[in-house]
C-alpha cells in the first residue's frame, strides 16, 4: 500500500469507528432491572355522590367521603351561613376537593367559597409543612397564624386554612375570610373530623 492509501485508510477508520461504537451501544441489551418494592396501588377515588345536592353551576354533587370531614350543616353554625346564603356545592374532577359555594354581596361567588380537600399517603405529616405559612394549634387542628411574605400576606388576608392528620389521610380546608372571619373559622375547627 502506498502512504497516501494509508493515510485514507486511516481516516476512514477514524471517522468510522465513532459511528461503530455508537450504533454498537443501540444494539446491545438494555440493563437487567433493578429489584423493585412492590407497586404501591393507586389512591381509590373517594365515592360517589348518593343524594341529590344542590349543585353550583355546572359542578356535580361532592363525595360523601370528603363532606364527612366537615358537613355543610357545620359551616352554617360556625360562620353564620343558611340555606338562604348557600348557593351550592362542586366537586372536582378527581373527587378529592368539595367546594362549598355562598352567597356574599358584592363579591363573586367563585371567591366566596370554603374548600375542602382529603388527601392521602403512606406517610402523612403531624402539622402542615409550608413555606408561606406558619400554623397554630387550635384543639386538634393546625390553622393558619401568619404568612411568611407579603406576596402570601394577601392570600393569608383572603382565606384562613386548617389542617387535621388523620390515619392514612389528611384534611384540609381554605375558607375564604368573606365566608368565615378568622374567628369563626377557629370556631369551625371543631367540626373538622
Amino acid at each position: 500500500m502506498t502512504p497516501t492509501r494509508i493515510l485514507a485508510a486511516t481516516r476512514t477508520v477514524a471517522l468510522a469507528l465513532p459511528l461503530l461504537l455508537l450504533h454498537g451501544a443501540t444494539l446491545a441489551a438494555p440493563p437487567a432491572p433493578a429489584a423493585k418494592a412492590a407497586p404501591t396501588p393507586a389512591t381509590p377515588a373517594p365515592a360517589a355522590p348518593t343524594a341529590s345536592c344542590k349543585t353550583f353551576g355546572a359542578g356535580k354533587c361532592c363525595s360523601p367521603d370528603v363532606t364527612m370531614h366537615l358537613a355543610k350543616e357545620a359551616i352554617y353554625a360556625a360562620c353564620g351561613e343558611s340555606d338562604a346564603t348557600f348557593i351550592g356545592e362542586a366537586a372536582s374532577r378527581d373527587m378529592f376537593t368539595c367546594k362549598y359555594h355562598f352567597k356574599v354581596a358584592g363579591e363573586d361567588s367563585e371567591n366566596t367559597t370554603v374548600q375542602i380537600y382529603v388527601g392521602t399517603g403512606k406517610e402523612i405529616p403531624d402539622k402542615p409543612t409550608d413555606p408561606f405559612f406558619s400554623y397554630k394549634k387550635v384543639g386538634k387542628v393546625w390553622m393558619t397564624h401568619k404568612a411568611k411574605s407579603p406576596k402570601a400576606a394577601a392570600m393569608s388576608n383572603a382565606t384562613t386554612g386548617l389542617y387535621l392528620k388523620g390515619k392514612g389521610h389528611y384534611v384540609m380546608v381554605s375558607a375564604s375570610t368573606k365566608v368565615c372571619t378568622k374567628a369563626e373559622v377557629a370556631s369551625l375547627s371543631k367540626s373538622l373530623k
